[in-house]
C-alpha cells in the first residue's frame, strides 16, 4: 500500500476530529477509541458518569460519518422486540396480513444507553445483532445495514436494578472506553459554547461507502513479527499465575490488540503498527477481559494498573 494512501487517510481523520471538535470539547482519546472500534468493524462499551456527553459524542460522530443513528434507552421492562422490531397486522385490499416493522437496531450506529439496566433476555437480543450482524424474528432473518456499530454505555455509580453483563458478553466488545471529567479549561469552553443561542453544526466528512473502504484499509496495515509477538506476549502474561489476576484474556484479546493497533496507526497516518500503538490499545482491549483477584480488589487496584505492570514486564 502506498504512502499516499496513508497520508490521505491522516488528512481525512484530521478533518474528522476538527469537525467533531465543533460540538465535542476535549475527550480526544474517547473519540479516537470510538472511531477505532468503528474502523475495526466492532463495538465499544463506554463507562462514565452521567452528563459527560456520551449520546452527543456518538450522534456527532454519526453525522460526520454520514451514518444513520438510533438510541435505545435500556430499562428493566425493555423487551427484545423493542430492539429488533416486530410483526404488525395491517389491512391491504380488504385482507389482513403481517408486516415486519424494524426496530431501532436497524441503523448504522446504535447507542444502547445503560445496557446493564436491560434484562438478560434483552441484552442477548442486542448481542446477537452485534455478533451476527443480523436479526431473527420468528422464522425469518433480516441482515443489518453495513457498517453496523454498537456503543453501549454503563453507569459505574448507581448499580441498583441492574443486570451486569456476563464476562462472555463483555468479550463481544472490542474496547472498553472510559470517559472522564473534562479539564477546567475544557469545562469553561463547554459552558461558554452551550450557554449561547448559536448551536454548532457538523458537516459530513466521509460517506458510508468511504467508511467501509477505511475498514478494509485498516486490515491491510502491515504488522512486524516482533510487534505481533509483543502483543500476544502481553495477552498470555494475563493468563500466567498471578496474585492480581484471576482470569486472563482469551485469543480474542490478542486479535483485538493487533486490529485496534492497526486502526490507531491508520488514524495517525502511518503505514505500520508501532509498539506505542500496541501499548496504547492494550488498556481498552484488556480492561474488561481480565478478572482481578480478591487480593487486588482489596488493595484497591484497577485493571489499568495491572495492565500497566504487565506492559513494563513484557519486553
Amino acid at each position: 500500500m502506498s504512502n499516499e494512501v496513508y497520508s490521505s487517510s491522516a488528512r481525512i481523520f484530521k478533518e474528522l476530529f476538527d469537525e467533531i471538535g465543533k460540538v465535542i470539547v476535549g475527550q480526544r482519546e474517547a473519540v479516537e477509541q470510538m472511531l477505532i472500534a468503528i474502523l475495526c468493524n466492532s463495538h465499544g462499551l463506554v463507562e462514565s458518569n452521567p452528563g459527560l456527553a456520551k449520546t452527543l459524542t456518538i450522534s456527532t460522530i454519526s453525522r460526520a460519518l454520514d451514518l444513520k443513528f438510533s438510541r435505545i434507552q435500556c430499562t428493566p421492562d425493555l423487551m427484545p422486540s423493542d430492539i429488533t422490531g416486530t410483526y404488525i397486522i395491517e389491512e391491504v385490499s380488504g385482507k389482513k396480513q403481517y408486516r415486519f416493522e424494524p426496530g431501532p437496531v436497524f441503523a448504522n450506529i446504535v447507542l444502547a444507553d445503560e445496557i446493564n439496566r436491560a434484562s438478560p433476555k434483552t441484552q442477548s437480543a442486542m448481542l446477537e445483532s452485534m455478533q451476527e450482524k443480523q436479526v431473527t424474528v420468528g422464522n425469518k432473518t433480516y441482515p443489518l445495514d453495513k457498517p453496523f456499530f454498537v456503543l453501549a454505555t454503563q453507569n459505574p455509580i448507581e448499580m441498583e436494578g441492574t443486570y451486569p453483563l456476563p464476562e462472555a458478553q463483555l468479550d463481544r466488545f472490542l474496547l472498553k472506553i472510559l470517559m472522564g471529567y473534562p479539564s477546567f479549561e475544557d469545562e469553561k469552553e463547554i459552558v461558554d459554547r452551550y450557554t449561547k443561542n448559536i448551536t454548532p453544526t457538523v458537516n459530513r466528512v466521509v460517506s458510508k461507502n468511504e467508511v467501509l473502504e477505511l475498514q478494509k484499509l485498516t486490515r491491510d496495515v502491515p504488522v512486524a513479527e516482533d510487534i505481533k509477538t509483543r502483543a500476544i506476549s502481553i495477552v498470555t502474561a494475563t493468563r500466567a499465575k498471578s496474585e492480581y489476576i484471576e482470569y486472563g484474556g482469551s485469543p480474542r484479546a490478542s486479535i483485538g490488540i493487533i486490529l485496534a493497533a492497526k486502526a490507531r496507526a491508520l488514524i495517525k497516518g502511518r503505514n505500520y503498527v508501532s509498539g506505542e500503538d500496541i501499548d496504547a490499545m492494550a488498556y481498552p482491549v484488556l480492561r474488561h477481559r481480565i478478572i482481578l483477584t480478591f487480593e487486588s480488589e482489596r488493595k484497591g487496584m484497577t485493571t489499568d494498573q495491572v495492565v500497566s505492570d504487565i506492559l513494563k514486564k513484557v519486553k
